[in-house]
Order: C-alpha cells, then structure tokens, then sequence
C-alpha cells in the first residue's frame, strides 16, 4: 500500500505538479583556495605556552554563470602570547554550488548560510590539520551559526546605507 494517494492513475496528485520542479542546490566542487600559516617565533614558539586566539570568519559568494556560484569561507586565526605572535593560519576554502529552480529572493540566503554551513566542516579540518603540522596542537573551530552571521551582515549593511541617506 502506498503512503502517497494516486489521482486514480497512479500518478502523484495534480497539486504537486503544479508547484513545479523541485529546488536543488549541488555541490560541483569543493578546493583550497588559499593557504597561509606563519610560525615566526619557531621553535621558540613551540615551547608549550598558551596563546591567546582570535579567530575570524568571512563569507563570500559570487557568480561563476547560469545557476553556477563560488562560495568561500575565509578563516584567520592568530595566536599570540605576551604581545609575540606564536602563529598566523589563515584559509581560504570554497566550493562550487549550482542551484536550480530557486527563487531569485532565495539565492542570496541560501549562498550565505547553507553552502558555508555544507563547507564549514571541511575548512576546520584544513586548519586543525594546518597547525597540528606546524607543530601546535589542532585548533578545532567551535560550530558557526551562519544564519546569524548573515543577519549582522544584513544588519551593517543596513545601517551604512541609511548612514549614506542622512548624511
């Protein structure tokens, strides 16, 4: 018995044909972009001490042609103890996504939080195995809500346009 109910044809019924095809977002490529790590004070740096980290994430997108975007995530990590820098890694991870049958309000969205949450795992592990092999143990990234990196973003954006129009 099937769990779909037939128009007395065996096809699916008429409601779901028109809402027409269905979206689709796949990955086509996924690569390094950029690879950077800097360990200025070695092998004095490797002595054991705890740095204190900052950690920064940036997300970009763009258009590559029909239904075709690069996505990156770039992520800088410096470490630093008593104002020495003890390392610098700094990735640039992208992929190729092509999307079809999405709504052109829907695009920007989905290129700025679910393709960097679909490559998020694969640049931490770029940068955990980056500076376990500079000699350091692997900086494991914490989880990133892209959705909310997106709103701050929408959020900036908004004010440095309503800046432009008062001043």
């Amino acid at each position: 018995m099937s769990d779909t109910p037939a128009n007395g044809n065996g096809s699916t019924p008429d409601n779901q044909a028109a809402a027409g095809p269905a979206a689709q977002i796949q990955v086509l490529a996924q690569y390094v972009k950029d690879l950077s790590f800097e360990n200025p004070g070695a092998p004095m740096s490797l002595q054991g001490q705890k740095p204190a980290l900052e950690v920064g994430v940036d997300v970009q997108a763009r258009g590559l042609g029909v239904d075709q975007y690069e996505v990156s995530i770039r992520v800088r990590a410096d470490a630093k103890a008593a104002n020495q820098t003890v390392f610098v890694c700094e990735v640039t991870y992208a992929g190729v996504f092509m999307l079809k049958n999405i709504g052109q309000e829907n695009v920007q969205p989905i290129l700025l939080i679910e393709c960097p949450r679909q490559l998020f795992p694969f640049a931490r592990r770029v940068v955990a195995d980056t500076t376990r092999d500079g000699g350091f143990p692997p900086l494991m990234l914490d989880p990133i809500d892209f959705l909310t990196l997106y709103r701050a973003q929408l959020a900036q954006a908004q004010k440095a346009q309503g800046a432009q129009a008062s001043a």
